[in-house]
């Protein structure tokens, strides 16, 4: 008998616009975020996890009931991948189903780790200038596993600065007259696979190359004698002397855009006059290069100029880079424009990761969230990278979330074995099962027995 407010004796509901619908809540049973486990084989396949436990310190004290380590790792980067920024999420996903499974040992069978117990960890145990070390280590530690399954001949590295707006009273949290908001400045470097090398939390206030060396020089020191050649891109922001010098002690070539003054202005004079003649309808660019040497400079350094006119335009649009390449004028401005692929990949750990969710009190656990958004910004370019059909080759970090984080799941236990009966909307089984495939390829060949 139907209960008057649409409930029935088992406790499903009713809907009156159609009597044979009936809604069950069990969930237990279920789960919107299977795919997370296809991220779950990826990070086990690169052996993601081990290189965690080795390097994190387990300060707790106790047995009973405790969550390892390295499962409540797995639990806070899985989560964020999934769209969950927030410790208080995890009282929700400590029952789902799927992160139960991610997070592996007693969770498999009875739940993850409590909305408490990860805020304990996160800004407790992690917060410890050794985890948060290690941390800050890790991601490029999982890069250098990418990469000895993907040697690369060469790396072009990408630093920039971004902005994480603040909302309350977070230590170190200062007004930015650039960005117009009380924020901090998080600072960046991507290699040309889109990977976060390496990142750093900075108060508000500081210039963009605050600190550059302290970032850069942890990633240089793990390519030296790695690869043929290392290159380095940056825009205005630093253009620094130091940062010059240091990079051609590496041996590193660089590009560098360069603020424009009189000097500079001068040298290329002869292209800032207007063309003689009707202007086409289409842009007009012009290059030029010459040595310069700034007052704060050592030495005299290569310039590159480029001046575009362009239709219905007044004045031509004028930038100079800075660089020790050998490279014609053209080609070192395409070089060096391809850094706008950097801004692009901030842009998709700030929308699809929401590495800018940093709400916490304390910097040091401001920044411990920071390195756990980058672990899961990587594994998500991992994926996107290594182990997506070419149907998916193109999609975005977010497209990944929504289409094959995202896949509703029935989830049915059975004497021997758990099965996922998983969706088939966005994500076939044919695309998911060639996924599986892929990261199947990247796990390490058998050791053979030698009995």
């Amino acid at each position: 008998m139907t209960h008057p407010a649409g409930e029935t004796n088992d406790g499903s509901l009713r809907v009156d616009f159609d009597r044979r619908l009936l809604l069950q809540f069990r969930g237990s049973v279920v789960t919107s975020d299977a795919g997370l486990l296809a991220y779950r084989e990826l990070h086990d396949a690169l052996g993601l996890s081990a290189m965690a436990d080795d390097v994190l310190a387990d300060a707790r004290t106790g047995k009973n009931g405790r969550h390892a380590l390295v499962g409540m790792l797995r639990q806070s980067v899985f989560g964020r991948l999934a769209g969950y920024e927030d410790v208080n999420d995890a009282e929700r996903l400590r029952h789902d189903p799927a992160m139960r499974w991610i997070v592996g040992g007693k969770a498999s069978h009875g739940s993850a780790a409590s909305a408490s117990q990860m805020g304990r960890f996160e800004t407790r145990w992690l917060t410890a200038d050794k985890n948060l070390l290690a941390l800050a280590d890790l991601s490029g530690r999982w890069i250098d596993r990418v990469h000895a399954r993907r040697p690369p001949k060469g790396v072009i590295l990408d630093m920039d600065s971004s902005v994480s707006p603040t909302h309350g009273e977070q230590e170190n949290s200062v007004w930015n007259g650039h960005y117009d908001c009380t924020c901090y400045h998080p600072l960046f470097v991507f290699n040309q696979f889109g990977d976060l090398e390496r990142c750093a939390l900075r108060p508000g206030n500081v210039h963009s190359a605050d600190g550059w060396k302290g970032v850069l020089d942890p990633v240089v020191a793990r390519y030296r004698g790695k690869v043929a050649r290392i290159y380095f891109r940056a825009d205005a922001g630093f253009a620094n002397p130091d940062i010059y010098e240091y990079l051609e002690a590496e041996g590193i070539k660089y590009a560098i855009r360069l603020p424009a003054n009189r000097v500079l202005q001068d040298r290329i004079g002869y292209l800032l006059k207007r063309p003689v003649g009707r202007p086409p309808n289409h842009v007009r660019r012009y290059y030029a290069k010459f040595h310069y040497r700034a007052a704060s400079w050592s030495k005299p350094r290569r310039v590159v100029a480029k001046v575009e006119w362009h239709p219905g335009e007044l004045y031509p649009r004028v930038g100079f880079i800075v660089t020790n390449m050998a490279r014609r004028g053209g080609n070192a401005i395409a070089f060096y424009n391809k850094r706008g692929t950097c801004e692009q990949w901030i842009k998709e750990g700030k929308g699809a990761i929401k590495w800018t969710r940093l709400s916490c009190r304390s910097f040091a656990a401001n920044a411990v969230r920071l390195q756990l958004h980058a672990l899961a910004y990587n594994l998500g370019n991992f994926m996107r990278t290594l182990a997506t059909p070419e149907p998916m080759k193109d999609w975005t970090l977010t497209t990944l979330k929504e289409k094959l984080i995202k896949i509703g799941t029935k989830v049915v236990a059975h004497a021997r074995y758990v099965a996922f009966q998983m969706a088939e909307v966005a994500v076939s089984r044919t695309l998911f099962a060639g996924g599986l495939q892929m990261i199947g390829e990247l796990r390490p060949p058998p050791v053979p027995s030698t009995v």
